[in-house]
Formats: C-alpha cells, sequence, structure tokens
C-alpha cells in the first residue's frame, strides 16, 4: 500500500492505495469525487480527463501513486468557489453541448486546457483538439459550438443546433 497526498480542487486530500490504483479509480472511489467517469479504462474515451500540474491527462492512465504531491483538478474544481458555472461550464450549458452527460465531464476539461494554450481556437482546432473525446450523442456540433463561445467568439455560423 502507498500513501497518496495532493491537492484536488484546492484541498490537501490523501489515502492509501494499492500500487496498480488508477488516478481516476482513486478519485472516484477513496475521495468520493464522481465527476471524473471512466468509460473505457483504456484511455479511448477521454470521459476520465483530469488536470494533473496543469496539464490535462486521461486519469485511467495515470497510476495515484504517480499523482502523489501533484494538483489536480477535477471538473468538480471547475465551477467559481460560490458554486456557480464557470465560463466553460455555462457555454456547453447555454449551447446545448451536451445530451446524456456522460463526456461532459472530460470533454470540459480538454477544453478548458484547449483554451489555456490556445485563446481562441478555430473550428477546426477545436475538433482536432478533442480527436481524444468520444461523445455518442451530440454529434460534436454543439460541443465545438460551447468551447468556442467560451473563448468569446461569434458562433452563429460554427454549426446547426
Amino acid at each position: 500500500m502507498f500513501e497518496v497526498s495532493l491537492l484536488v480542487n484546492g484541498v490537501a486530500r490523501s489515502g492509501s492505495v494499492e500500487g496498480r490504483t488508477l488516478l481516476s479509480s482513486f478519485l472516484r472511489d477513496e475521495l468520493q469525487l464522481t465527476g471524473t467517469h471512466v468509460g473505457c479504462d483504456t484511455s479511448q474515451c477521454g470521459a476520465c480527463v483530469v488536470h494533473v500540474d496543469g496539464v490535462a491527462v486521461k486519469a485511467c492512465t495515470m497510476l495515484a501513486a504517480e499523482a502523489a504531491g501533484s494538483e489536480v483538478v477535477t471538473i468538480e474544481g471547475m465551477a467559481h468557489a460560490d458554486g456557480s458555472l464557470s465560463v466553460l461550464q455555462q457555454a456547453f450549458q447555454d449551447h446545448h453541448g451536451l445530451q446524456c452527460g456522460f463526456c461532459t465531464p472530460g470533454m470540459v476539461m480538454s477544453a478548458a486546457a484547449l483554451l489555456k494554450e490556445n485563446p481562441k481556437p478555430s473550428e477546426a482546432e477545436v475538433r482536432d483538439y478533442l480527436e481524444g473525446n468520444i461523445c455518442r450523442c451530440t454529434g460534436y456540433h454543439n460541443i465545438v459550438k460551447a468551447i468556442m463561445a467560451a473563448s468569446g467568439q461569434d458562433v452563429a455560423a460554427v454549426a446547426a443546433e
């Protein structure tokens, strides 16, 4: 067993894990942060994306012990301190960038990383960046629109709703 201590959404958290415990399992099972979804356990779907030390990672590909000492931000950490939605989360809501919601946490976390790297991405750049995130419901059009709207761009001509 390993003792894992890290800063999660600005709060010091710790727990004991086996060496094989994935970060996604640690977040969900040990810390009860169930917004990080697990869809495939093989790094294919992107539902488990979190930020580790400012970098978007698929939490199903990282061992919890590897994250020890790191700062982790999950979807629960994206909202404002008062519980109101971030600009990006609000854009997903306003532009219908979700349906069943299963992929949404990973999409939001990936989108936040994209906007950090590229504050005004083109439609093609958004689509390219989201290549590692799968959505079975939306067709991606409104997800792309939401991300571009969150960047402050006019999205009237981006895609049909």
